[in-house]
């Protein structure tokens, strides 16, 4: 499948591409995964968004980039494809766009995320490692990982 990628900063999102973001982000992360939580957590304007559209203009994929802070690396979090699509290497495409993006901007792909501990296999393979024990989030086990080198 050919994918259209973009990166934006919030304030240069379209109302149908925030539409689009959120609408995917909750049919995964509430809907599909039956998980109640704060999903509009505040932190959207400060994002940086990669969003990955189908030819036919569908958003198929999605993640966010929260930057670094004093005591923290930059994180990527809320990465999610469409379920239509997943097991055809989106996810994998999702995921280098993201780090990419991070290089082009930051100098570095160094970075964070929280995974869903089913999931740690699949950041390994992007260079990510294990930082913690498994720990509970609204009810899904997640364990902390960190790309700690270039």
């Amino acid at each position: 499948m050919k994918i259209s990628w973009t990166a934006l900063p919030f304030e240069k999102l379209s109302g149908r591409a925030v539409h689009d973001m959120l609408q995917l982000r909750v049919d995964t992360f509430v809907v599909e995964q039956r998980c109640i939580y704060p999903e509009l957590d505040g932190r959207d304007p400060d994002a940086q968004h990669i969003l990955g559209r189908a030819e036919h203009g569908e958003l198929v994929a999605y993640a966010r980039l929260l930057p670094a802070t004093a005591d923290s690396l930059a994180r990527i979090g809320r990465v999610v494809v469409r379920l239509q699509e997943r097991g055809n290497g989106v996810a994998h495409q999702l995921v280098q766009r993201a780090l990419e993006h991070l290089l082009e901007t930051t100098g570095t792909r160094r970075s964070r995320l929280a995974s869903q501990a089913h999931l740690e296999g699949f950041y390994d393979r992007h260079g990510f490692e294990r930082i913690g024990p498994d720990y509970d989030w609204d009810g899904i086990p997640h364990v902390d990982m960190e790309r700690k080198t270039d």
